[in-house]
């Protein structure tokens, strides 16, 4: 069984999603879609390329992922076919696919030029529908990559800023707010891990003048309800949270925003 993902900013409001699946299913009907999301935002490619990243590791092996969140379309931009060591992803040449593919490490890239194997485009703003989920069927069907475009070197990348430890100060960014209100942040189980920071440390985090105590622990329920806490959870990202609350609401808490966590030494 192949499976393809689909991840666009297309919402569920309109045809679009269905239109794309449609698109796949005509060319290979024994294939199995998966939706990753369709609601990272509108043109937010960094949103987008942060849930392609967070969940492309957990599918089998032999998985073609598809994102488009696709500003750029009808424009200079390439749409490519990215070879990783376990899968493929095919989209827009705008930074979306990077940070997913560069996890699973990249092997090799094309440009789609062989535009004979597609259906006959009927619109040149629709390339989730005419290009990419087609191009994902025709992989899914045994067709070689190197039928269907050219050998290209690299892929754009988009630019994260790095978590920072200056001694007991952990420095970061939020990177996105999730559904529940959790402020996940850019520092990583992995910085923590060498900053030598554990389970049960405390910190104090300042905003807007407020200095406030975040526990540093395992689960939501280490703290009573309705408290703030840090933890890493699913993604493997450090997140500001509240047990059964929305912590970025009740902080004003927005992506883009710098924190800065200082360690409690008393």
């Amino acid at each position: 069984m192949t499976i393809i993902t689909l991840l666009t900013d297309y919402g569920i409001a309109d045809s679009y999603v269905a239109e794309v699946k449609g698109a796949i299913l005509k060319i290979n009907p024994n294939i199995t879609i998966i939706d990753i999301s369709h609601d990272v935002g509108n043109y937010d490619i960094s949103s987008g390329a942060f849930q392609l990243a967070r969940a492309a590791p957990y599918f089998p092996d032999g998985t073609i992922h598809v994102g488009v969140v696709d500003p750029g379309v009808g424009g200079v931009r390439k749409s490519i076919i990215i070879k990783t060591r376990t899968m493929w992803f095919v989209g827009p040449d705008n930074g979306l696919l990077a940070p997913a593919s560069n996890r699973l490490v990249i092997e090799k890239i094309w440009e789609i030029t062989n535009m004979q194997l597609l259906p006959k485009k009927v619109s040149e703003v629709f390339d989730g529908r005419d290009v990419f989920g087609p191009t994902a069927a025709l992989l899914s069907k045994g067709i070689s990559p190197e039928v269907l475009g050219t050998p290209i070197g690299d892929i754009i990348r988009l630019q994260f800023k790095q978590p920072e430890v200056v001694g007991d100060t952990l420095l970061g960014d939020i990177i996105h707010i999730d559904g529940f209100g959790n402020a996940v942040s850019n520092i990583t189980y992995d910085t923590l891990e060498r900053a030598g920071i554990k389970e049960e440390m405390v910190f104090t985090f300042t905003h807007n003048d407020e200095e406030i105590t975040l526990p540093y622990v395992r689960r939501f329920s280490a703290v009573e309800e309705g408290e703030y806490l840090l933890l890493v959870a699913g993604g493997g990202y450090l997140e500001v949270a509240m047990n059964q609350g929305n912590a970025s609401k009740q902080l004003d808490l927005k992506r883009g925003q710098r924190i800065k966590l200082e360690k409690n030494l008393i």
